[in-house]
């Protein structure tokens, strides 16, 4: 495959200790990749590593035939973001400002960026629905809204790769929803989209293509509906678990049962 998000037999230990198992996955571009498995399978530490905040300890992970790992930080920040699952800041910041942070990457030596930079901060809070909150101090935020915002900051960055952990983390049920539709229009306008998601059902309704892992390793990978099978979440996550389509969409969606896997 050309382009896209490309992982070969990575390897990260985290004090002594093996987190991902020499996972090697290859994402399409401009689709969204759902990232799924328990706890500790080792979902975060792969993200962190794609987005070279953690080194592999072995294997190469390249975006668009580039080696992510070996990018200067200036040149890696204007191709990928990173949105994590808790934003904190102890630095008295408006909505605003945190999300100009986005646009560092982008500035030149000489060149004065300001009324472009001033546009794309603006249009990136619409996008989220934050905009009416730009003159809001960042600490004064709930947990949701500060989720909101820093994907406004992510989008601001204008990656062509944006790697998300829990996006939906905090956010009420509307507002989760919108997230992931958002992910999808993004898709579709030619970005790639990883998202980390512990909630299967919104997997199985927002994502292209799922990655399992289990206990560091990467147990399946494909299209989502052909890949994602009662049988492999029963296994996986040790529960018994049944695939039904949604009334409306037509969409895959899981239902659990608390009968034991054995009787």
């Amino acid at each position: 495959m050309n382009g896209g998000l490309r992982a070969d037999r990575v390897e990260v230990r985290i004090d002594g200790t093996l987190i991902v198992d020499g996972v090697s996955v290859a994402m399409p571009p401009g689709s969204v990749s759902a990232l799924i498995g328990p706890n500790g399978a080792g979902k975060t530490t792969l993200l962190h590593a794609i987005a070279a905040v953690q080194k592999p300890d072995a294997g190469v992970i390249l975006f668009d035939d580039q080696n992510l790992g070996s990018m200067g930080r200036r040149d890696r920040a204007r191709m990928l973001s990173l949105v994590e699952q808790d934003a904190s800041t102890e630095l008295a910041l408006t909505v605003r400002d945190v999300v100009a942070l986005g646009r560092i990457p982008h500035h030149g030596l000489w060149r004065d960026e300001a009324t472009e930079d001033e546009l794309i901060v603006r249009e990136s809070l619409e996008t989220v629905g934050m905009a009416g909150f730009a003159d809001r101090v960042f600490t004064s935020l709930s947990g949701g809204e500060r989720q909101r915002v820093m994907l406004a900051k992510a989008i601001a960055q204008q990656p062509r790769l944006l790697l998300l952990d829990e996006p939906t983390n905090h956010l009420d049920i509307s507002a989760g929803l919108s997230t992931l539709g958002l992910l999808g229009r993004l898709a579709a306008s030619g970005v790639s989209v990883l998202a980390v998601l512990h909630d299967l059902n919104l997997a199985l309704a927002a994502s292209d293509h799922i990655l399992v892992m289990q206990n560091g390793r990467a147990v399946a990978f494909g299209p989502t509906e052909q890949t994602l099978s009662a049988e492999l979440i029963s296994d996986v996550y040790g529960v018994r678990a049944d695939l039904l389509r949604h009334p409306a969409t037509g969409r895959p969606m899981v239902a659990f049962s608390q009968q034991p896997l054995v009787e």
